[in-house]
């Protein structure tokens, strides 16, 4: 486990509750449960496998953890990131697998995106989830992450949809789980550099230009002019507002598309 003084104790309590709040509200962990992390190596998901371990020590109930890392070898860790990584989970006692393949599958004939890379790490976890007999699989994605996601959907899908806390797939043999759902990215943050979690840079290319880096850029701009503006993105999924929705009819066309004569 990693060397903590008893401020770093307090701090990790503190975070471990908080992740507890969304846990809670959307009943993600009940008694027997067995959840597999996906492990990028970034900071959200290592101080989510560290919040659950700290948290199964004071709840009532006793639930299962293991852990998978999906390495791109198009993008390949160095020799002492794994190591660290290894002991990471080893500290944890958390049982830790790690998956090398690659990014561009030889069967994948469609182009290649930020959104299609994730497809395939989801793939690859929901894979192992079976091969295991985990039903639930818990992701790193924290409250800025759902709200970006539904600015995403917003302005470059043009729907109304987010990232739920709780999604089920397979008609609900599998369920991926977001436990950070209302923790606040700065506060993850905070976490990781305070106890020193062993944080892998991530080496994609695109991971500062894609369409989530200009959604956080927006929401960073907002937030100068109302600091709730995150949470409010977050929220309104769940305070819809129908007197002042369309009832029915066929949506209107797509930006750029040609007129009827």
């Amino acid at each position: 486990m990693i060397p903590r003084s008893p401020a770093d104790v307090r701090l990790l309590e503190r975070f471990a509750h908080h992740v507890g709040r969304g846990i809670n509200r959307f009943s993600m962990i009940g008694p027997g449960d067995r959840v597999l992390i996906g492990v990028s190596g970034g900071k959200d998901s290592l101080a989510l496998s560290l919040a659950l371990v700290e948290r199964r020590r004071w709840v009532p109930i006793d639930y299962e953890l293991a852990a998978v890392q999906v390495e791109w070898m198009e993008y390949p860790m160095t020799d002492g990131e794994r190591e660290t990584i290894d002991r990471f989970y080893a500290g944890l006692g958390i049982p830790f697998r790690r998956i090398r393949a690659s990014i561009h599958p030889s069967w994948w004939k469609r182009g290649f995106s930020c959104y299609t890379c994730a497809r395939n790490r989801k793939r690859l976890i929901f894979d192992e989830a079976a091969r295991l007999g985990f039903r639930k699989i818990a992701l790193g994605h924290h409250l800025d992450d759902i709200a970006e996601t539904t600015m995403i959907n917003l302005f470059f899908r043009g729907e109304f949809s987010t990232m739920m806390p709780v999604q089920r797939f397979f008609g609900g043999k599998v369920e991926i789980i977001r436990p950070m759902c209302e923790v606040r990215a700065s506060e993850v943050a905070r976490v990781a550099n305070r106890l020193g979690l062993p944080v892998v840079p991530t080496r994609c290319p695109n991971a500062e230009k894609n369409q989530r880096g200009l959604m956080r850029d927006i929401l960073r701009q907002v937030s100068r002019v109302d600091r709730h503006a995150a949470t409010n993105v977050y929220g309104a999924a769940w305070r819809i507002n129908r007197d002042y929705l369309p009832a029915a009819g066929p949506p209107p066309a797509s930006a750029g598309a040609e007129e009827e004569p």
